[in-house]
C-alpha cells in the first residue's frame, strides 16, 4: 500500500440507533468498552456518523483486533477494510486489488459525503463498468451476487473500500443496563446465563460457592476459568469466592436430608443479597431453567425466592431446555470447560430424592433449627475477590 491508503476496521453497532435523546450517553460507554477491549495494542478510534472506525494499527495484529471487537456486546457487524483518498481511481484502484478474478458480484456505495459529484447508483455504475473491463470473468448480479464489493465516502476526503462482513456479539454495551450479582457454579447453565444478561447492557459481578476440602481446588479452578471467558465479552469483571462448608455441615447435621438443596439455595441467595449491597448490585442472575433439576421447580424458586427482600432475581435461561443452554455455551467457549468433571458445592450432602416441590412452611420450620445469621456471617468473613 502507498503512504494515501491504510488499514482499518469498521465497526457498526445494534440497538444504539434506536435510542433518543440519550443516544450519545449509549455511544459513549460503547466507545469505552471498544477502547478496554483493545487495551495493549497501538490503536486509534474515530467515531464518523453511525460507525466506529479502529486506524493506526499494526497490520499484523487484524486478526487479534477482530477478535476482541466481535466479543464486544453492542457490536453488530464489522469489516476490515482499507481507507483510500475519495476519488474514483483511488478508490478503483482499491476496489480492482480487493476483487476476485471470476464469478459474480456487485457493488454497494454509500456516500455521505453529499458534496461528492457523483451519487451511490452512479458510483456503482462506473466502478462496475471500470472492474468488468479489467477483469472480464467477473459478471454483475445484484441480486444474489458470489461477492459484494463495499464503498463508504465520508465527509473528510477520505473512502472506506471493503469486501466482507464479520458478525458481532450484538445485544447493548455492558455498562448501561445497571449490575447484577451472577451466582456462577462450574456447570453448563450459568455462564450461559450471565453472557445472556450481559449482552442486555448489564455489568457482572460474579459469586461462586464451595465446599473444600469436599471440593478441591481444582473445582476453584475451572469456575475462575469460566470468569476469564466472561470477563472476555464483559471488558473484566470481579469474581467473589464464599465457603460454605459449615452451612452444608449443620444442614446435615440438623435439617431433613431431603431438604439440602434447598435450604441451600436459601443460604445462597441470603449471600447474594448481602453481596450485592457490598458491591453496588442490583439484582441476583442464576442459571436457573424451569424443571430442568429438582430444585429449579416453581416451588423451589419460590422457596428461594423468599429469603430476597431488596432486590430482584433474574433467570435468563427460564425457558430454556438443555439443548439450546449446550448450543450456547458451545458458541461462547464456556462448554468445554463446564464439563470438566470436577465436583461444585451443590454435590456435596446430595440427598438421595431431593425435594421437588418444597413446601415453603415446612421448610422455614426446618430451618429454624439453624442459626441462621451466624452462619451467613461466617460465609461472608471467608469470602475473597478475584479480578479478571
Amino acid at each position: 500500500m502507498n503512504g494515501q491508503t491504510e488499514k482499518v476496521i469498521i465497526v457498526r453497532y445494534c440497538e444504539i440507533h434506536l435510542k433518543g435523546k440519550n443516544r450519545g450517553y449509549f455511544e459513549q460507554v460503547f466507545m469505552n468498552n471498544l477502547e478496554r477491549s483493545l487495551a495493549g495494542i497501538r490503536h486509534e478510534i474515530r467515531r464518523p456518523s453511525g460507525r466506529y472506525v479502529v486506524e493506526n494499527f499494526d497490520a499484523g495484529m487484524t486478526d487479534e483486533i477482530v477478535a476482541r471487537l466481535s466479543k464486544v456486546f453492542g457490536v453488530h457487524t464489522l469489516s476490515v477494510g482499507t481507507k483510500v483518498p475519495s476519488d474514483m481511481d483511488a478508490i478503483f484502484e482499491e476496489i480492482l486489488r480487493i476483487s476476485p478474478n471470476g464469478g459474480t458480484f456487485k457493488i454497494v456505495t454509500n456516500r455521505a459525503d453529499k458534496h461528492f459529484p457523483l451519487d451511490s447508483m452512479q458510483v456503482n455504475a462506473e466502478i462496475g463498468g471500470r472492474l468488468l473491463a479489467k477483469k472480464p470473468d467477473l459478471r454483475v448480479d445484484v441480486h444474489e451476487p458470489e461477492t459484494i464489493l463495499h464503498i463508504d465516502i465520508r465527509e473528510n476526503g477520505t473512502a472506506l473500500v471493503f469486501e466482507g462482513i464479520v458478525k458481532g456479539a450484538g445485544g447493548m454495551p455492558v455498562g448501561t443496563a445497571g449490575k447484577g450479582m451472577l451466582l456462577l457454579s462450574g456447570g453448563i447453565d450459568s455462564p450461559v446465563a450471565g453472557y445472556m444478561i450481559a449482552k442486555r447492557g448489564m455489568k457482572l459481578e460474579c459469586l461462586h460457592f464451595h465446599s473444600y476440602p469436599y471440593t478441591n481446588m481444582q473445582a476453584r479452578e475451572k469456575v475462575e476459568e469460566l470468569a476469564r471467558i466472561l470477563a472476555g465479552y464483559t471488558g473484566g469483571l470481579n469474581l467473589h469466592v464464599v465457603s460454605v462448608t459449615h452451612i452444608q455441615e449443620e444442614i446435615h447435621k440438623k435439617c431433613p436430608e431431603e431438604m439440602m438443596i434447598t435450604l441451600l439455595r436459601r443460604f445462597m441467595m441470603r449471600i447474594a443479597e448481602r453481596l450485592c449491597k457490598e458491591t453496588g448490585a442490583q439484582c441476583i442472575v442464576t442459571g436457573e431453567s424451569l424443571g430442568q433439576v429438582a430444585s429449579q421447580t416453581i416451588e423451589g424458586m419460590t422457596s428461594s425466592n423468599a429469603v430476597i427482600e431488596g432486590v430482584p432475581v433474574l433467570r435468563p435461561l427460564v425457558g430454556f431446555d438443555k439443548t439450546e443452554i449446550i448450543e450456547r455455551a458451545r458458541a461462547i467457549g464456556t462448554y468445554e470447560t463446564s464439563v470438566l468433571p470436577y465436583e461444585d458445592c451443590c454435590t456435596v450432602f446430595l440427598p438421595k430424592h431431593p425435594l421437588i416441590r418444597p413446601d415453603l412452611k415446612k421448610v422455614e420450620n426446618a430451618e429454624s433449627a439453624l442459626d441462621v445469621e451466624a452462619l451467613v456471617n461466617e460465609a461472608l468473613a471467608s469470602a475473597e475477590k478475584v479480578n479478571f
